[in-house]
């Protein structure tokens, strides 16, 4: 589960209606490799890629043809979603699961549960979208860039990760028109202080409407820090472990700093998705 930072407090998002869940079997048209273990699947799952808002996730089941027996989904967030009925899921293959997933072929059909969980909300007229990811993190507000380009809404977007080759992003940034920074641990261009340095100077005319961050607890204590400092909400998409995905088995809930020995919302259905606690538009 991703760890966050103690001053992270984190509010359940409004309620709002979400699509009702779908469990269908859906074809494999793509599947290609984007960095050293990574990759991007592409299914075709026209109910998901018609209903899915952004931030929500699926629960894909491994065939058993792909090799050994792997009992319970995965949980993948939507990373796109395109009007042709497909959806694309991009994963890093590190353990069991995802590596029987990698094996998998056009052609082949998945179970694919979703969409699911709480997605991000975008302000009507707020300002430009911040959106600040590690790794395949970023694979959690893609969506989001979507309807913020959709709506005529500027979107910057951090991707950052270890080397250039593991950047994820830069070619969705530019099909959508959203300002891409690549950032990375080898040049030093990720370290908290220079990336601080470097949007202050972006966003020293126009502070954005929103920042959404996902996949580092230094990022996400970076974002907590912008958002105070230009007053703005601030949305973070929280990964876990999960054995269902809808609720049922309350393994991903989220402990509460007042009180650790009660359960706190579920990342799954609660979740992934939430506001920061303090932060401007946070539910009070």
């Amino acid at each position: 589960m991703t760890t966050l930072p103690p001053a992270a407090v984190l509010d359940v998002l409004p309620t709002r209606d979400r699509p009702t869940p779908a469990c269908d079997p859906a074809v494999v048209v793509g599947h290609t490799p984007l960095a050293p273990a990574i990759h991007r699947l592409v299914l075709r799952a026209p109910r998901v890629a018609a209903t899915a808002q952004a931030g929500q996730f699926v629960m894909l089941s491994v065939p058993q043809a792909a090799g050994e027996l792997i009992q319970l989904p995965r949980p993948m967030a939507v990373h796109r979603r395109r009007p042709g009925g497909d959806i694309e899921v991009v994963y890093n293959v590190q353990g069991r699961g995802t590596e029987a997933l990698s094996r998998v072929r056009p052609g082949d059909s998945l179970l694919v549960t979703g969409p699911l969980g709480r997605g991000f909300d975008l302000p009507a007229t707020a300002g430009p979208l911040l959106a600040i990811g590690r790794g395949i993190g970023v694979c959690s507000f893609m969506t989001l860039v979507e309807d913020a380009s959709a709506a005529g809404v500027p979107s910057t977007v951090v991707l950052s990760a270890r080397t250039d080759d593991r950047v994820i992003g830069r070619s969705d940034c530019a099909e959508l028109g959203a300002e891409a920074l690549a950032v990375t641990d080898l040049d030093g261009t990720s370290a908290v202080e220079a990336l601080d340095r470097r949007l202050a100077v972006r966003f020293a005319d126009r502070a954005p409407g929103l920042v959404v961050v996902c996949g580092s607890h230094r990022l996400t204590a970076l974002a907590m820090t912008l958002a105070r400092r230009w007053q703005v909400p601030l949305q973070v998409s929280v990964e876990a472990h999960m054995a269902c995905g809808l609720g049922y088995c309350h393994g991903c809930a989220l402990p509460r700093p007042a009180d650790p020995g009660r359960e706190g919302p579920l990342v799954c259905f609660d979740g992934p998705v939430f506001a920061v606690q303090g932060s401007p538009g946070a539910p009070a």
